[in-house]
């Protein structure tokens, strides 16, 4: 069945028509949406820079002179999904320099071990999130052992504000703790119509059933979030992109971008935070 889906897909892709329905097989460690596992076809955003991913989980290729850069991955069972999408786009595996990502859970990283296996790219990471990477998600602080995915180790740790340099793109990492400690948000400037195109992938900033008051294992996790809504309210942003499409608008199934700025994602985000803060701390005075 994974055969005849990637097979149906590379056909489609390389003809430009539509993507079948099925989706990419369910992982037997843990059932996703379906949307995350809907193949789509991939598109254009600006010169260099490409959706690779799903419908519901974005993969983003960025394509230079000396290789090519892919940040995020998505689910364990998209690796030759996404492999495909490169070679249709003229990528083949071993012109992938670099592997980049946003946070080390299941929806995004789970593909990153077998991609780095196929292509031998670097993969690029921090310290907090290359631990996470390295337990294939588990003893997650939030998760536990619910969401594992094939280890990987990180090749690369990257401080805050360094760049990855492949021909005349530059990308740079920012860390913005909020949905994971190691959470990473990425800008570059690529160019579209002839103008300069700075591009924001910006991390999740939810906080999914966390706990955020009097948390044992992360006592400033409410501190790192608001340093993390910090750091991206000030980053150059033309274009947003974030790893769910969906929570900044984007249509992958007909490319289509989000209208929403980097401000409003990240004042959306932090006023759910706030309010999900106000809550536990008047449920733990109540009791």
């Amino acid at each position: 069945m994974r055969t005849k889906v990637l097979a149906t897909a590379l056909m489609l892709v390389t003809t430009g028509m539509a993507l079948a329905a099925e989706p990419l097989p369910v992982s037997p460690a843990a059932d996703t949406p379906e949307h995350w596992r809907q193949p789509v076809t991939p598109f254009r955003i600006a010169d260099h820079t490409w959706y690779v991913g799903t419908q519901g989980l974005t993969a983003l290729l960025v394509k230079t002179d000396a290789g090519a850069v892919l940040i995020d991955g998505g689910l364990p069972q998209a690796a030759q999904y996404v492999l495909a999408n490169l070679r249709s786009l003229g990528v083949e595996p071993g012109q992938l320099k670099f592997i980049l990502h946003s946070h080390a859970h299941a929806d995004h990283s789970g593909a990153l071990a077998a991609l780095k296996r196929a292509t031998g790219a670097t993969l690029v990471s921090n310290a907090e999130s290359a631990v996470l990477l390295a337990r294939g998600g588990s003893d997650d602080m939030h998760f536990g052992d619910e969401l594992p995915y094939p280890p990987v180790h990180a090749d690369r740790l990257l401080m805050d504000g360094e760049t990855v340099d492949l021909g005349a793109i530059h990308l740079r990492a920012h860390f913005t703790p909020a949905h994971t400690p190691g959470s990473l948000s990425w800008t570059w400037t690529d160019t579209r119509d002839g103008k300069p195109l700075r591009i924001a992938y910006l991390d999740s900033f939810s906080a999914p059933g966390y706990r955020l008051v009097d948390h044992p294992r992360y006592p400033r996790i409410v501190e790192d979030y608001r340093r993390g809504f910090a750091t991206a309210r000030a980053l150059p942003c033309d274009l947003l992109i974030t790893p769910h499409p969906d929570g900044s608008g984007w249509k992958t199934e007909t490319g289509t971008a989000g209208e929403m700025s980097c401000p409003d994602y990240v004042a959306r985000a932090e006023k759910a935070l706030e309010a999900e803060v106000d809550k536990q701390r008047k449920a733990a005075a109540s009791h």
